[in-house]
Formats: C-alpha cells, sequence, structure tokens
C-alpha cells in the first residue's frame, strides 16, 4: 500500500475522530508539546521547596526596674535638695499622677530626732508638708509634752511622698520604689534617734509590721536606735491608745537625755 495515501486516510479518519468528540476549533497558533510540559510539572515537583523565611518574634520592651533606678537617683543626691529633686523627677510610681504635691519633709535638719511617717493625707497633699492635719497638730502636742518641737529638734518625712488615692495603704512595691530615697533621706540627716510611726514606717525601715507588739520596743535601724510608736492618726481613733505612746514620748525623751 501506498505509504501517502495510508497517511492521507489516517490523518482524516483522526479529525473526524476529534470532530466528533467535539474538538472542533483551535485554540492556539502554535501546537503544546503535552509531554516536555509533563516532564517540567513532574521536574518541579521533585525540586526542594524553599524554607519559608521564619517571622521574627516581636521584641519586648524591658522596662527599666523602678527599684535600681531610684536607687541610681537617690545614691547621686549629695544634699537634701539634691535629693528632693531626684524624688520630684521620679516617673515610675504612680502614686505621682493623682497627688497634687510632693511632701519632702519639715522641721529642721540638724536636729536630733527624726520621725518617719506613713503618707501624706489630704492636708498634707494640699500644703506639701508633713502632719499638717489633725494628726499633726496630735503630733505637735505630744512632741511639746517632753520639750521637742519642729522648730528646732526634730525633723519629719514619710515613706511615701505622694498620697495614695483614697488615703489606702501603700502597696508593697510602692514601697519597695521610694525605700532608697527614703534610706538617703536618713543618712543625708544623719539624726541621733529614728522614731518610726505606724506599720507601713516598721514595714520600710524594720521589714515587720504588727505596731501594737513593736511599739515601746527599742530596735535598731539604717544602724541607729529607733523607737516604733502608734501612728496619732491611729490615737485620734483609739484614744485608749494614747496611754502607750505618752510612755513611748518618755522612753524618746530619757533616750535623748542619756545620750547629751
Amino acid at each position: 500500500m501506498d505509504s501517502q495515501a495510508f497517511d492521507w486516510h489516517w490523518a482524516r479518519a483522526a479529525l473526524e475522530w476529534q470532530l466528533e468528540m467535539g474538538a472542533d476549533e483551535a485554540i492556539g497558533e502554535m501546537p503544546v508539546d503535552r509531554f516536555a510540559a509533563e516532564a517540567e510539572a513532574q521536574a518541579a515537583r521533585a525540586a526542594p521547596v524553599p524554607a519559608t523565611p521564619q517571622r521574627s518574634a516581636p521584641v519586648k520592651e524591658v522596662l527599666p526596674d523602678p527599684v535600681e533606678v531610684a536607687g541610681d537617683a537617690a545614691a547621686g543626691a549629695k544634699t537634701l535638695e539634691d535629693l528632693r529633686l531626684a524624688m520630684g523627677a521620679f516617673e515610675l510610681c504612680d502614686l505621682k499622677r493623682g497627688a497634687r504635691n510632693l511632701v519632702f519633709s519639715d522641721g529642721t535638719p540638724e536636729a536630733r530626732v527624726m520621725i518617719v511617717g506613713e503618707a501624706p493625707g489630704r492636708d498634707e497633699d494640699l500644703e506639701g508638708r508633713p502632719f499638717v492635719g489633725r494628726a499633726g497638730q496630735l503630733l505637735d502636742r505630744m512632741l511639746g509634752a517632753v520639750g521637742l518641737s519642729r522648730a528646732d529638734s526634730v525633723y519629719i518625712t514619710n515613706v511615701m511622698p505622694w498620697r495614695p488615692p483614697q488615703n489606702r495603704d501603700p502597696r508593697p512595691e510602692e514601697i519597695a520604689m521610694m525605700k532608697p530615697f527614703l534610706e538617703r533621706h536618713v543618712a543625708l540627716v544623719n539624726p541621733d534617734v529614728l522614731v518610726i510611726m505606724g506599720n507601713i514606717s516598721c514595714d520600710a525601715l524594720l521589714g515587720r509590721r504588727g505596731i501594737t507588739r513593736l511599739r515601746g520596743t527599742w530596735a535598731e535601724a539604717e544602724g541607729r536606735p529607733s523607737l516604733p510608736m502608734f501612728h496619732p492618726a491611729y490615737l485620734l481613733r483609739n484614744a485608749s491608745a494614747k496611754r502607750d505612746a505618752w510612755a513611748d514620748m518618755l522612753a524618746l525623751s530619757a533616750r535623748l537625755k542619756a545620750g547629751r
């Protein structure tokens, strides 16, 4: 058989079969090598998949340690005015945002007696001085009864320089961050005797609470004799405790006289 005739009949039969199958329109202008395309697809599937770059974890902001910042600021204070400015510039205690004034101190820095209270109240916050409300007036009478006064023989400060909201107790973390300032305050004044008034003050300077048990017993804080006493605000609420407070004032007076 003529091979050319066979090719013609074969090609026509193939074309008719494609028409019957619905392939009656040319899509591309050039023929497509399906075998080559399949070979390329298989090669692509066999190729190693490149590693997807991992997202780096978000960098966590490292907040400064308030106690460390306070310690550095306090250590740099060479005078009481330096310390007051350092405390005023300290921004890590939230109490500062709600207070009107920094309550730093009152009295004479050359005094032999330094009284450490707890935190300012409303009157102290308004005036910017410690112990100026009813509790402060009672304290002045107690001091006067044994021949002491702010004017010439007593220096007064607080553990906290800012008033807590609604006069709540300072939180442990607030006490901890302000303690370096208090320690530096005591060192700069360098009193002969510390009077520690109230539980918050005992916590900061003695590391203990329980003023009912602690009061009237001499201890040591910041390297000097220290006498825990009831806070005058407590005495205003509990008149029966004034007898113990009077005994403590007499003990303070005797200690000062013995040390002359």
